[in-house]
């Protein structure tokens, strides 16, 4: 059957958008990749070739592009592709490792650098794995020189859509205090219960100056040395 044949809630590509790619087996994770079949073979039927030609993904992963146009529908276009697909795979696994947040003051190493220097204050999110590597920081809003937008179910979202355990904030106080505002300690007890309600870790929200750091915390603000 092709792919097009197929209710759309059961094509490869319909599943992957709405239930990731551990939903999908390798044939059709390989007919996303490849996009068509080949005469009146459907994706999915032509992915399942390759591999069997190949042997087993493994032997995939490690083949020659050239081998794989001996597949008949497989031509230097959809081998390239496949080819490069795997190659990305590789890069990204011997690449550099990811900083890894263990306390408070690694938030703060990480989150610096995006926040020192502005004259509006702006929200930082950094994703950690469930070992605390990190996935990804971003700057999430920004808003004047007193106040930034805190929205906490973006917050949690964001973090679910990357696939995190555990995450922390940080924002910047461009006037230079270090005191946490009232709606500061207000967003800090709603991320806790949020990400508590979906099984997630909140690491800490951080205030950053040009010069120092300070947690927010749960209730009464306490010292936190720069």
């Amino acid at each position: 059957m092709l792919v097009n044949d197929l209710p759309p809630h059961e094509r490869p590509r319909e599943r992957l958008m709405a239930a990731g790619g551990a939903a999908l087996a390798d044939r059709e994770l390989l007919a996303v990749l490849l996009g068509s079949g080949f005469r009146g073979s459907g994706a999915v039927e032509l992915a399942t070739q390759v591999i069997e030609h190949c042997g087993d993904l493994g032997e995939l992963a490690r083949a020659d592009p050239h081998r794989l146009l001996a597949v008949p529908g497989i031509g230097p276009a959809k081998a390239a592709r496949v080819a490069a697909a795997f190659h990305l795979v590789r890069r990204a696994q011997s690449g550099p490792e990811r900083p890894k947040i263990t306390g408070t003051a690694d938030l703060a190493a990480i989150t610096a650098p995006m926040l020192r220097g502005l004259t509006r204050e702006r929200l930082v999110i950094v994703v950690c794995d469930n070992q605390g590597r990190v996935l990804r920081r971003t700057a999430l809003t920004e808003g004047g020189a007193d106040h930034t937008p805190f929205p906490v179910r973006e917050i949690i979202t964001t973090v679910l859509t990357m696939g995190g355990a555990s995450f922390g904030v940080a924002h910047n106080h461009p006037t230079g205090s270090l005191t946490p505002s009232q709606a500061d300690l207000s967003a800090t007890v709603r991320l806790t219960e949020a990400a508590a309600t979906v099984g997630l870790r909140f690491l800490d929200h951080l205030i950053i100056t040009d010069t120092a750091w300070r947690r927010v915390p749960l209730e009464t603000p306490v010292d936190q040395p720069p």
